[in-house]
């Protein structure tokens, strides 16, 4: 068998990210990328590569996920996750979950331990002490700095559509040395949200989608527009049309911006490995590893690459 030399994309987040967190997020998906790919490099799928490379993404605070997530309207952490595998389209999802610390890995138990696609809030929750998911406290999941902007939020001439700019969903893509792809997206959505909103993450097609026959793609942004155009199916569509994973997400950028003025980011990896990284927002942390080098940037045009060894190195003894 032709095998395919794996490669792995993540992000955290497109929209603006403050300089002084620019070192945490570059460092933060330098990291996943990196975990993500010594379970390629393992002989490991691309769902076990693009789980735990969101998982890592998850833990670390600077992102909007897992720990970190932003807060509703009620100051509690609801999070939404997706992940699917583009072998046979199975997907599983979770929505407004709260109290557990990685729902990535609930939403691949949904996947794998359910005939349904989709859990939300208290059926996910039921859900998940059944598979003997460890519940938390919801306060561990809160960080000074979400409930910092939570309560500027609240006051009555505050706009929060402008602390939205720095949305952080994090996500990963991959293909495997058997030619599958995956892709991986996690959330804790928008500050100050209505309980109970899901956004785009949870959605197949919109937060993410992956199909062997052309791709994978995990997005970030507004979710609301996200959902209207259907950003990853759009994206993957356009690839089957011919374009390269570069042009495609840049044309289903550019339609989401002009068609209903939403703007956002996408990683996407392609059957054949091609693989790109693009935003239509200020910024977009992102970083890829393929033929063992690294690839990561945060601004637009910004591409740093070092070796791997070398990166793996840096990483055991923390930036």
């Amino acid at each position: 068998l032709g095998r395919m030399r794996p490669v792995i994309v993540v992000h955290g987040g497109a929209g603006r990210v403050f300089k002084e967190r620019e070192q945490g997020c570059r460092s933060g998906v330098v990291r996943a990328a990196l975990r993500g790919y010594q379970v390629l490099k393992g002989g490991g799928s691309a769902l076990d590569a693009v789980e735990e490379a969101v998982r890592s993404m998850e833990d670390d605070p600077h992102f909007n996920a897992g720990c970190g997530s932003v807060l509703n309207e009620r100051g509690e952490v609801e999070m939404d996750a997706i992940i699917m595998d583009g072998k046979n389209l199975a997907s599983g999802a979770v929505s407004a979950v709260k109290c557990i610390a990685n729902p990535i890995k609930l939403a691949r138990l949904v996947m794998e331990k359910t005939k349904h696609m989709l859990l939300t809030d208290h059926g996910a929750q039921l859900f998940a002490q059944a598979m003997g998911v460890p519940e938390i406290p919801g306060e561990k999941l809160v960080t000074e700095r979400s409930r910092e902007r939570w309560k500027k939020n609240l006051e009555p001439d505050s706009n929060p559509e402008e602390f939205q700019k720095d949305l952080g969903t994090v996500g990963a893509v991959a293909i495997d040395s058997e030619g599958n792809v995956a892709c991986a997206t996690s959330t804790g959505g928008l500050s100050n949200k209505l309980v109970g909103r899901v956004g785009d993450t949870a959605c197949i097609g919109s937060g993410g989608y992956a199909d062997n026959c052309s791709g994978a793609t995990s997005t970030t942004g507004h979710g609301e527009s996200i959902m209207k155009v259907v950003l990853a199916r759009l994206i993957l569509y356009h690839m089957e049309q011919g374009m390269s994973p570069e042009m495609a997400a840049d044309s289903a950028l550019e339609y989401m911006k002009t068609r209903v003025g939403g703007l956002g980011g996408a990683i996407v990896v392609s059957s054949s490995g091609e693989w790109a990284a693009r935003f239509s927002t200020k910024q977009m942390s992102w970083a890829t590893v393929k033929d063992d080098e690294l690839h990561y940037g945060i601004n637009a045009g910004e591409k740093h690459t070092k070796p791997v060894d070398e990166a793996l190195i840096s990483e055991s003894e923390g930036f």
